[in-house]
């Protein structure tokens, strides 16, 4: 492997840092509603863990109110049981055909904790990145390159994860306001 190649698969690995962190900030809710929400729920159907979204279509009526239809019904009960024991903070309440879930609105007490959060995922993705880097760089090294190859590689890593810092900030402000957002 040359050292193009390492920068490249360097660069992958950063991005899916990114990817991953981006599907964590969606688990963060700020007070609406939405489907991603349920994602880690599996139910035991027939003996099996299946996704909720496999087994149910997921709406969302009102901006603060998901709508779980199941397309057996016999598996109400199942649904209800896993939305409890996933421990989203959501209250699931059954009519007999729909269980809905009202996400409550946030006091701005609750909305400092989620910043908080946010702010915790956000130093996680960067502490990945720099665990890629010091990865990368070994690779590098390991390569015996000319001195100013070696340095020259080392320096793109560098623009890489400034880059992809600078990424995860953005996001990280992104997310803030729209959590601090009444």
């Amino acid at each position: 492997m040359d050292y193009e190649e390492i920068l490249l698969e360097c660069e992958s690995r950063m991005e899916e840092s990114i990817s991953s962190m981006e599907k964590r900030f969606i688990n963060v809710r700020a007070g609406r509603a939405n489907p991603n929400m349920l994602d880690g729920i599996t139910v035991e159907y027939y003996g099996v863990a299946t996704p909720l979204k496999q087994l149910a279509n997921i709406s969302v009526p009102e901006a603060r109110q998901l709508s779980i239809k199941p397309f057996d019904k016999s598996i109400l009960g199942e649904i209800e049981k896993a939305i409890f024991e996933a421990n989203i903070g959501l209250t699931p309440n059954n009519n007999g055909e729909v269980i809905f879930l009202v996400v409550p609105a946030l006091t701005e007490d609750r909305r400092k904790d989620l910043v908080k959060q946010v702010k915790q995922i956000a130093e996680e993705g960067k502490i990945s990145l720099r665990n890629i880097r010091q990865d990368t760089n070994n690779e590098i090294k390991k390569l015996k390159l000319a001195e100013d190859i070696e340095k020259s590689s080392i320096e793109e890593v560098q623009e890489l994860i400034n880059k992809y810092n600078k990424i995860i900030e953005d996001k990280l402000k992104e997310k803030e306001s729209e959590l601090m957002t009444i």
